[in-house]
């Protein structure tokens, strides 16, 4: 395939290896330094654009792909608050749009994981739960997309949970949850890829699932099956859906 790139920091140049490791071609990086490069006519070069940006510049980079037609795959976060409005946008132009708070086959199973643990827990109101996620410093939003995923898989399957809220640690603003609500706790640390806990707790004793990533790259291989799934596809889809 023919891919364009929105986005060439660090995420950007590791999705490029692989990319050209499975035989694709690279025919567009788009970076803070050539926003002017990224027009109609250069996006119809490529069969499917991977986006890798920032949350400011993301619904840009789809409006412009939706005018190309160009599918897209968007693995930047911070921008779930645009979702319905942007799958109304994409059904409605006949569009194609993959998006994911984490790529990697790791955190997806990860995902389902959660989801089991938190209907296991409906049993036991004893124990409490919350979220923790530590990332990079250089990470611009928070919580990251992945703890938003995990969050929204308790709320969805643990009854006594009706909403999740964030604190980011080291800040002024200190959160006191009611019961109902599940915090999760951000931490910015240097050179940290991506850790994220679901922690149950109760008087007696804890229970911890964690997925540590070890480096960027079991996301941008993942990103890179993403493109290669979505070839031919019409529609609006999420990651989970390819490991349905």
């Amino acid at each position: 395939m023919k891919i364009a790139l929105l986005g060439y920091g660090k995420m950007g140049q590791i999705i490029e290896k692989f990319a050209l490791e499975r035989g694709h071609e690279i025919v567009l990086k788009i970076t803070i330094d050539n926003q002017e490069d990224l027009t109609r006519q250069n996006l119809k070069s490529a069969d499917v654009a991977i986006d890798f940006s920032t949350p400011d510049s993301v619904l840009k980079n789809i409006d412009a792909c939706f005018d190309a037609n160009v599918p897209i795959v968007v693995g930047t976060t911070g921008w779930y608050g645009k979702l319905q409005e942007v799958k109304d946008d994409c059904d409605k132009s006949n569009n194609t749009l993959l998006y994911g708070s984490n790529f990697s086959i790791g955190v997806n199973l990860f995902f389902k994981l959660n989801q089991t643990l938190a209907k296991l827990m409906n049993n036991y109101p004893a124990y409490d739960v919350q979220v923790e996620e530590i990332h990079h410093t250089q990470k611009l939003d928070a919580p990251s997309g992945t703890a938003i995923t995990l969050a929204e898989g308790i709320v969805d399957n643990l009854d006594r949970k009706q909403e999740w809220l964030n604190e980011v640690v080291g800040t002024d603003v200190e959160l006191f949850p009611k019961a109902e609500q599940l915090l999760i706790e951000s931490h910015r640390i240097e050179n940290i890829p991506g850790t994220h806990t679901v922690i149950y707790s109760s008087e007696v004793d804890e229970i911890e699932i964690k997925h540590t990533a070890h480096n960027r790259a079991g996301f941008a291989l993942g990103a890179v099956v993403a493109a290669e799934w979505l070839k031919d596809k019409k529609g609006f889809f999420s990651i989970t859906d390819i490991f349905e």
